[in-house]
């Protein structure tokens, strides 16, 4: 089984973009859900950051089954290293 990446993100974050495009090089596949149109997402978020909407907000479910990681604004190796668990 494969991990799963999902980017909460917004159109204007640029840390978003950054991220989104270090993934796409690097051939790793995720879904993107823009907090703005999507309430129940954007609660997730805020939840996961202390009551703040920060993105971008990774949530990845390793390979492994185990637990889900949730990182915020996470550098590229950090998204590879939750796939690898």
């Amino acid at each position: 089984m494969a991990g799963t990446v999902t980017m909460y993100s917004t159109t204007w974050c640029g840390y978003c973009r950054r991220l989104k495009g270090q993934m796409d090089r690097e051939g790793i596949a995720y879904t993107e859900i823009n907090i703005e149109h999507d309430a129940d997402s954007a609660a997730f978020v805020e939840k996961a950051n202390g009551g703040n909407q920060t993105v971008p907000t990774v949530l990845v479910v390793p390979p492994s089954g185990g637990e889900n990681i949730v990182m915020t604004n996470p550098s590229l190796n950090q998204v590879k290293q939750a796939l690898a668990v």
